[in-house]
């Protein structure tokens, strides 16, 4: 793949390619990016979570009995970032209906 840099002037846009440690350090920042966008996926997935989890607390209350199905329920919302570990399984879990909402089944209370 060739890169250009693009040169404004009042002519117009003039394209150059890129060559050499110019290409190194758009290939570094390419990767910087892509890595940083896996991390971000993942963050986003862990806030999703928590808030299931906090939403699901109280059943954890002394005089209440949590049900077997919200135990291990929860238990796959915290297992997530073993399970799920690659940005492909990050978008599936941030995937969304055209109502905005997260259409994963890990994200409805068993």
């Amino acid at each position: 793949m060739v890169d250009y840099n693009s040169v404004y002037t009042l002519e117009g846009v003039t394209k150059i390619e890129i060559t050499g440690e110019e290409k190194t350090q758009l290939e570094a920042k390419r990767k910087a990016i892509a890595d940083n966008l896996a991390n971000s996926k993942l963050e986003l997935i862990k806030e999703f979570r928590l808030e299931k989890l906090k939403a699901t607390d109280w059943y954890s209350n002394s005089d209440v009995t949590m049900p077997d199905n919200i135990k291990t329920w929860r238990q796959s919302l915290r297992d997530i970032p073993q399970d799920f570990s690659t940005e492909e399984q990050y978008d599936l879990l941030l995937a969304r209906d055209s109502d905005g909402n997260l259409t994963h089944t890990i994200w409805e209370k068993a």
